[in-house]
C-alpha cells in the first residue's frame, strides 16, 4: 500500500505527560505528521496537574516543557471529550491514520487485608485527587483522625503523609483551592504512621522526596533505630545503586538523632506488613501489622509478632492501577492493555504468531504500569512511536482526514470541547485568582467553572 500524500493523521487519547511526550516523538520524527491530543478533563497535563502534591513546584515546572510540545502548530488539544461516550474507536478510525492510548492509571490498587472496606479506610488516589482538586471527586474530605496511618513506601505514599502532616496555612501558598484549604485547616491528624513491609533498603522513595519531610517547621519525621538493619540483599542494593544508598542514609540519621518539639510526628516504621485494618461500629479503630524480618535476599517473612496501633484512618497507598479502555483488550491483573512494543495485542494466531490489533497503540502506564517517574514515560513514547512509524506502510488510513472533519464532527454532537487557546484563558484566570494574595494560581476545581473560563 503506498504511503498517503497527506500528513500522517494521529490521534492521542490522554494528555498527560505520557501522551503529550508521544506527539513530541512523532513530531521530532522525519514524518509529516497531524496530532490530536484528546483529554477528557477540560485542561490538560494529566498526572501533573492532579496527581502531584501542590507543594511541589519542581515536578510540575515540567509543565513549562511539555507546553512547548503543545505550543508546536502540529498539535491541537481538544478537551473535555470522554473517549468512549463523546468519541468511540470507529469513530477514531474514521479520522485518523492511527490511533495511540495515553490514559495513564488513575485508580488504587486493592489491598486484600480484613477490614480494608470500613469507613475511615481510603485509597491514596482518591485522596490525592480531592487535594488536587479533581472537579469529578467530592469537594469535602474527612479529616477527623488524630492518628492517622498510611501503607506503603513509595513517592505517593510520602505525598499523603506530608499532606495530612503540614497544616493548611503551610500548604495555603501553592495552588490548592479554597475547599482543600478550608479542609486541611481543619484536619485533626496530629500523628502520621507511615508503614512499609520491608526494611530502609528497599524503600521506593526517591532521595529528593524523602528529604523533603524534614523541611516543613512543623512535621517532626522519626524513625526507630530498631528498625535500621540490612542484610546481604540489602547491602548489595546499596553497593549498587547510589539512590537506595542515599535513601539508607538519610533513614540512620534520622533514627540517631534527638526527637525535637515539632507539633505534628510524622512516624517511618519499617519491617511492619499490615494483615488488618480494626474496626469499631464499622468505622476504623486501628491498624494491626505483623513483624517482619529480612531473609537475606532483600526480602522479607513474617515472625509471627503483631502489633495494634490505635489509628483513627488509613490510606493505602499500595500502587495505582489502570482501568480498562473500551474496546482494547484488557489485562485485569496487571492493569494494562497487552502490547508488544506498543503495539496492542489482540492474541496469537494458530501458529502461534503474535496478532495486533491495527493501527492501535499504546504508551505511558496503561502500556507497562504505574511504575517509574514521570520522565521514563519518555522512553515508553518513543518505542510506541517507531512502531508506528515503522507500520506506516501498512496502515489502512483514514476515511476522513481532513483536520476539519473531525472538529464538525464534535460540533455536531454538541460536545463543548475545550481548546490549547482555551487552556491559556483557563490558566490566565487561575493566575488572575492567586495574584491578589500573592499566589501562583488558584486551581478552578468545577468542571462548568473551567469550562467558562476556557471559553471566555
Amino acid at each position: 500500500m503506498s504511503v498517503p500524500k497527506y500528513p500522517l493523521r494521529v490521534a492521542i487519547v490522554g494528555a498527560g505527560p505520557a501522551g503529550i511526550y508521544a506527539a513530541d516523538a512523532l513530531m521530532k520524527s522525519d514524518a509529516e505528521v497531524s496530532i490530536d491530543l484528546y483529554e477528557r478533563m477540560p485542561a490538560p497535563f494529566g498526572l501533573i496537574r492532579y496527581g502531584v502534591a501542590p507543594d511541589h513546584p519542581r515536578i510540575k515546572g515540567i509543565i513549562t516543557a511539555l507546553h512547548k510540545v503543545l505550543d508546536k502548530p502540529q498539535v491541537r488539544l481538544l478537551g473535555n471529550i470522554d473517549y468512549g461516550t463523546d468519541i468511540t474507536l470507529d469513530d477514531l478510525r474514521t479520522f485518523y491514520d492511527a490511533v495511540i492510548f495515553s490514559t495513564g492509571a488513575n485508580a488504587d490498587r486493592a489491598l486484600p487485608i480484613p477490614g480494608i472496606d470500613l469507613d475511615g479506610s481510603y485509597g491514596a488516589a482518591d485522596f490525592v485527587s480531592w487535594y488536587d482538586g479533581h472537579p469529578d471527586v467530592p469537594r469535602t474530605w474527612p479529616l477527623e483522625a488524630e492518628k492517622v496511618a498510611v501503607l506503603g513506601v513509595g513517592n505517593v505514599a510520602l505525598d499523603v503523609a506530608r499532606v495530612l502532616a503540614k497544616t493548611g496555612d503551610e500548604l495555603l501558598p501553592t495552588e490548592i483551592p479554597p475547599n482543600v484549604y478550608n479542609g486541611l485547616k481543619a484536619n485533626k491528624a496530629i500523628e502520621v504512621h507511615v508503614f512499609g513491609r520491608r526494611g530502609p533498603a528497599q524503600a521506593k522513595f526517591t532521595p529528593l522526596e524523602l528529604r523533603e519531610l524534614d523541611h516543613s517547621l512543623t512535621i517532626e519525621v522519626i524513625v526507630d533505630p530498631e528498625d535500621i538493619d540490612y542484610d546481604e540483599g540489602s547491602e548489595a542494593a546499596r553497593r549498587h545503586s547510589k539512590q537506595v544508598d542515599m535513601i539508607s542514609n538519610t533513614l540512620e540519621q534520622w533514627a540517631i538523632r534527638d526527637v525535637g518539639n515539632r507539633p505534628h510526628k510524622l512516624f517511618l516504621h519499617f519491617f511492619e506488613s499490615p494483615a488488618e485494618i480494626l474496626g469499631e461500629d464499622g468505622k476504623v479503630a486501628g491498624l494491626r501489622t505483623e513483624r517482619t524480618q529480612l531473609d537475606g535476599t532483600g526480602n522479607v517473612k513474617g515472625t509471627g509478632a503483631f502489633r495494634d496501633w490505635p489509628v483513627g484512618a488509613v490510606y493505602r497507598a499500595v500502587g495505582y492501577l489502570s482501568q480498562s479502555v473500551a474496546k482494547l483488550p484488557f489485562d485485569d491483573h496487571a492493569g494494562v492493555v497487552p502490547n508488544e512494543a506498543g503495539r496492542v495485542l489482540v492474541d496469537e494466531g494458530a501458529d502461534g504468531a503474535a496478532r495486533f490489533m491495527p493501527g492501535v497503540y499504546v504508551t505511558g502506564w496503561i502500556k507497562r504500569g504505574p511504575v517509574g517517574l514521570i520522565g521514563h514515560t519518555k522512553g515508553d513514547a518513543n518505542e510506541t512511536v517507531a512502531c508506528l512509524l515503522d507500520d506506516r506502510e501498512r496502515l489502512s488510513g483514514a476515511k476522513d482526514p481532513a483536520p476539519g472533519a473531525v472538529i464538525e464532527f464534535l460540533t455536531g454532537k454538541g460536545i463543548p470541547f475545550t481548546t490549547w487557546q482555551g487552556w491559556h484563558r483557563l490558566d490566565a484566570h487561575e493566575r488572575a485568582l492567586g495574584e491578589p494574595e500573592g499566589r501562583e494560581r488558584v486551581k478552578v476545581v468545577e468542571r462548568a467553572d473551567m469550562l467558562r473560563a476556557s471559553f471566555a
